[in-house]
């Protein structure tokens, strides 16, 4: 969980207005992650010059040709894992570090891999700032996951493969959900990884675009 923050925050009510026309309005329903996304100050994750921008329904630049993903698709993906406070959670992507945050705040511990060094820099300063104290950040091939820390009971993939990497379902504890978009270029497809008796279960929720999702077992360029 993240540490008390100051009051007098000039972006409360923007965060208000998010969750309610982008969330709240498209069926998203989970109490948890609606009251995570009203407290993570994402205006935070984003150059200053975009700030104004943050709380809008589309994604945003943060540099090294990857982007914050729009409100609404974190949202949607952290609903789909079904995560609660006693559970372990792998993030691949940490990206600009405001899923990691909204993780933070629903679960018991958050690894997060980031193959950008810079992005990586970045986000685990944001985060150690607001005072999330269950999260660590390694850089890394996401793809290849963290076998140290492994089995997780949930995995969220932020970035798009051409299918699902061997080593993160071997990751995923039995019982475990993943939740990762899956195609090309042209258009990949959000879905839903089940491990069920050692059997992969996937069930598709509606068509994403994502960055790719980069190294061995995914794009390799």
């Amino acid at each position: 969980m993240s540490a008390a923050r100051p009051g007098g925050d000039p972006y409360a009510r923007d965060r208000e207005r998010m969750v309610d026309e982008q969330l709240v309005r498209r069926g998203i329903t989970d109490t948890h992650v609606l009251e995570a996304m009203r407290r993570v100050p994402r205006h935070l994750f984003v150059d200053e010059a975009l700030r104004s921008r943050a709380h809008g329904d589309h994604p945003l630049p943060i540099g090294e040709e990857q982007t914050i993903s729009q409100p609404y698709i974190v949202g949607l993906m952290t609903s789909l894992l079904d995560a609660s406070r006693d559970v372990k959670v792998l993030e691949i992507g940490t990206g600009s570090g405001y899923q990691t945050a909204v993780l933070a705040e629903i679960v018991r511990r958050v690894c997060s891999i980031e193959r950008l060094p810079r992005l990586a820099q970045r986000a685990r300063g944001v985060l150690e700032a607001l005072g999330y104290a269950n999260v660590w950040i390694r850089v890394a091939n996401g793809a290849l996951g963290w076998i140290d820390e492994a089995p997780f009971d949930r995995i969220l993939v932020a970035a798009g493969g051409p299918r699902v990497p061997p080593p993160l379902f071997d990751q995923l504890a039995e019982g475990g959900r993943m939740v990762l978009p899956v195609g090309d270029d042209e258009g990949q497809v959000l879905t839903v990884v089940e491990k069920v008796s050692g059997q992969m279960v996937t069930t598709p929720h509606g068509d994403c675009r994502f960055v790719r999702l980069v190294g061995k077992y995914a794009w390799e360029t």
